[in-house]
């Protein structure tokens, strides 16, 4: 063990452990003050040491228990001013979210990431924390007709190994294939099931919930994977939203919808074999769209936010 990380082991135990000073501390190891603030920041940043935080209160609120008990999921509630920006909405929902998935992961865990407006928010809280043996996978395709969606992808999914130090292996093929047997053709293919076999592994999914006709639009819907004539169709159908590009209606109800015979996302009954999965959520008219989620058994953590969270309820 070399010299800093010693030193380093030694602020950050005494200093959160111990609760001595920085001064003292300082006074110990025969540094300045300043040089041990700088061992206690790279201790954060480098994983050695883990801040928790206890759930806020609202978690344990009225509102957040109605929906706990209705769909038996743990709801972990943010109180966020009205009046704020939606982006301010999102922020505030997905730095809770980066920080409740950072402890949830461990080492030697396949860790599975569906793309999306809300993912590419949380990944940018999440707490550095250096695994053993971790595997980062893309849980739906990516690609449409007009672009191979690798930047967007593969920045989301790149933060996440870079938080966890984990390898990242991603799923490139269409998040809607043109025609059923397509997809089917394809899902027999040997780099196409070696994938496969890793999602079925997953033992902690991070996701949000898309939604036809959302505030916030969400990227499924108007990066190109759709057009007028398709949202028209899944609008007929009675669909109002999606997880992982699966299309929900609000009661639930995924399995009879014609498009997702073409979808390349962990359906529920899949996502509903993996021991925790976080929905994270911030927009209050999505909320028909988190009921369908819900319904279908898709989440074990529900992160959002209080005005969402009434808007949830109201849909009840």
């Amino acid at each position: 063990m070399n010299t800093r990380y010693d030193d380093m082991y030694q602020a950050a135990s005494r200093y959160y452990v111990q609760g001595e000073t920085m001064d003292a501390i300082a006074k110990q190891l025969g540094l300045s003050r300043s040089s041990v603030s700088r061992l206690l920041k790279e201790a954060r940043e480098t994983g050695l040491v883990r801040i928790s935080l206890a759930d806020e209160a609202g978690s344990r609120s009225p509102l957040a228990a109605s929906i706990g008990r209705t769909f038996g999921v743990r709801v972990h509630l943010v109180a966020v001013r009205e009046g704020v920006s939606e982006q301010r909405r999102f922020d505030q929902v997905a730095r809770l979210a980066g920080r409740l998935f950072s402890e949830a992961v461990t080492d030697h865990c396949v860790i599975g990431v569906a793309w999306g407006v809300t993912s590419s928010l949380v990944v940018r809280y999440l707490q550095p924390k250096p695994l053993v043996d971790s595997i980062v996978v893309q849980m739906n395709g990516g690609t449409n007709q007009w672009s191979s969606g690798i930047p967007y992808v593969g920045e989301i999914l790149q933060s996440v190994g870079d938080a966890f130090n984990s390898r990242v292996v991603y799923f490139p093929v269409p998040a809607f294939f043109d025609y059923a047997e397509t997809k089917n053709a394809m899902w027999r293919e040997r780099s196409v099931q070696n994938v496969i076999a890793l999602q079925h592994r997953l033992d902690v999914v991070v996701f949000g919930v898309g939604c036809l006709k959302g505030r916030v639009p969400s990227h499924v819907y108007t990066a190109g994977y759709m057009d007028d004539a398709d949202k028209l169709q899944l609008s007929a159908d009675g669909v109002v939203g999606d997880v992982a590009t699966v299309l929900l209606r609000e009661d639930g109800s995924w399995r009879d919808i014609g498009f997702n015979e073409r979808a390349s996302g962990l359906n529920p009954a899949e996502l509903a074999r993996v021991p925790r999965r976080f929905c994270v959520v911030a927009d209050p008219s999505r909320a028909a769209a988190v009921v369908g989620a819900l319904r279908a058994g898709t989440t074990t953590d529900l992160v959002i936010d209080d005005g969402t969270a009434r808007a949830v309820v109201d849909r009840l």
